[in-house]
């Protein structure tokens, strides 16, 4: 057999080339072998690892020393007045804290008393035989959940006949339903709907319940029922839409949904579930749209001719709508710090062994969240102006360090993406500090898909389009009332039983799901 060093060149500069050929696929290859290595840590943490983003000074690898980061955390957290000297002494506020043991049951609920007492020879003396007297009493509470109770509204409209002439027969009319000649009650649709939409409770689970009390109702009847009272409500959205899209603020998200019933689409298909939450901040307001494409059309369909501030991801069909119509675009600093909380996954046991870039620019990220926490109960003005102060110069200095590195990282890597996507998105993150009426990320419209997601884990798909529709605005009005306040199950009762018979948009806005105004 020959040997392949019999095959080399003998001329030195052939040498060096095959050499430095051979350089750049073993620097390829070790490239490759860290991105695998980092995919392989990354899928162990997702497999085994906890979910929580939370991380500490111990599991970044890193201390306080570093006099820069020292500073920053100094300036982004200092409460000290000018007047002030050093005491070293740290101020705690004065806190209460929550005696342990089981918490008392509400007040408001109704109490059933059950009084044990002594009878006959059990309430005598047993040395003299005296009878006893009360004293006092011992008092424990126990919580008893009754199942809920089901009945049949009977509808009797008595019918009149003029007995003078015998001409005229009238009958009193019935109030107007929400679905005419169902035996659906605004009380039933209600509770189907809270606790499919609200407590992610499928169909057949539901038909299942009602089976064990006696009433058959196959959960075909129900899907058709939850169809036409999300037709029904379809007023209120237009009404929330308008209202949502007159204040400046509003953020996006989307999500997956599968549509088995969709003309020219296979039944495996995705579609999409696009979720939009603004209006002022004492009435907020949350949407949910179905639409098969998570195109650039969509957000510009429901966008309308807003004008204003939108917070969304880093997907690029939010950024068309946005040059379209003049919008200003803001970026979310979850997503930028979930990142390089990745990244600092990726890399396994070595991120605890070494100082890790991720691991400073989750620190970093972690400073502008500190000046949040402090921002939350000032006014808008006020924390404009604390943002301003504070944040201004740790955003300066992380775009300063985001520069430094970014250019000796591999692009490929775990890292390389993070610092790329904030680069990337340094514009549209930086823009929350100059408004106090922004947020610094995204987290509320990732918090209103939450209920979605858990109902599709436990209903999994939708059968028709106009079931998508009609779960979407039921979500809608379910989430919106929450977020004010509301109880979802009181308020859709309300809803089913006098919408139907609203004739004016003021009828309608009465029932919209808002929380009331002070004046109002």
């Amino acid at each position: 057999m020959k040997n392949k060093s019999d095959t080399l060149p003998d001329d030195v500069e052939a040498l060096k080339s095959l050499v430095r050929d051979l350089q750049s696929k073993v620097a390829q290859q070790s490239t490759y072998i860290n991105q695998l290595v980092e995919q392989i840590n990354l899928a162990r943490r997702q497999r085994f690892g906890a979910s929580s983003e939370k991380v500490t000074l111990d599991q970044l690898g890193l201390s306080f020393d570093e006099a820069e980061v020292t500073t920053l955390a100094a300036e982004a957290l200092a409460e000290r007045e000018p007047d002030q000297g050093d005491t070293g002494e740290v101020a705690v506020a004065g806190h209460r804290r929550r005696r342990g043991g089981r918490r008392p049951l509400p007040a408001e609920l109704p109490r059933v008393e059950i009084v044990y007492a002594l009878e006959g020879d059990a309430c005598r003396c047993g040395q003299c035989q005296h009878e006893l007297e009360v004293i006092g009493q011992k008092v424990s509470e126990q919580l008893d959940i009754v199942p809920a109770r089901v009945q049949v509204l009977r509808h009797v409209r008595r019918t009149y006949r003029c007995l003078a002439c015998e001409g005229q027969i009238v009958s009193a009319p019935r109030p107007a339903q929400p679905i005419p000649r169902s035996n659906a009650s605004p009380g039933t649709l209600a509770q189907v709907a809270v606790a499919k939409y609200a407590d992610g409770l499928p169909l057949y689970r539901q038909e299942q319940q009602l089976k064990r009390i006696g009433v058959e109702l196959p959960r075909a009847t129900l899907a058709s029922w939850m169809v036409k009272a999300g037709t029904l409500v379809q007023p209120l959205i237009n009404l929330l839409r308008e209202r949502m899209l007159e204040y400046p603020v509003l953020a996006m998200d989307e999500t997956r949904i599968q549509v088995l019933k969709e003309a020219g689409r296979a039944p495996e298909s995705l579609s999409w579930l696009w979720v939009q939450r603004g209006g002022p901040p004492d009435q907020p307001i949350v949407l949910y749209d179905y639409d098969p494409s998570r195109g650039q059309q969509v957000p510009k369909r429901l966008l309308g001719d807003y004008r204003g501030f939108l917070q969304t991801d880093g997907y690029e069909a939010y950024s068309a709508a946005c040059g379209a119509n003049g919008i200003v675009q803001v970026g979310c600093w979850a997503h930028a710090r979930r990142r390089f909380d990745e990244a600092l996954k990726a890399q396994g046991k070595s991120a605890k062994s070494k100082p890790s870039l991720a691991a400073q620019a989750i620190n970093r990220i972690g400073l502008l969240y500190q000046i949040e926490r402090r921002g939350q109960r000032l006014s808008d003005d006020e924390r404009l102006a604390l943002r301003q102060q504070r944040a201004v110069p740790v955003l300066n200095a992380l775009h300063e360090w985001l520069v430094e590195q970014l250019p000796r990282v591999p692009a490929q890597s775990a890292l390389g993406k993070a610092l790329g996507y904030l680069h990337g998105q340094w514009d549209r993150l930086t823009v929350y500090a100059t408004d106090g009426r922004l947020r610094i990320d995204n987290n509320l419209v990732e918090n209103a898909i939450r209920p979605f997601v858990i109902g599709r884990k436990n209903f999994l798909f939708c059968d028709s389009v106009a079931g998508a529709t009609a779960s979407a605005n039921l979500y809608s009005l379910i989430e919106t009332a929450k977020a004010n306040g509301r109880s979802p199950y009181d308020y859709l009762r309300r809803i089913f039983t006098e919408l139907p018979a609203a004739q004016t948009v003021e009828q309608v806005e009465a029932l919209l799901p808002l929380a009331p105004q002070p004046d109002s």
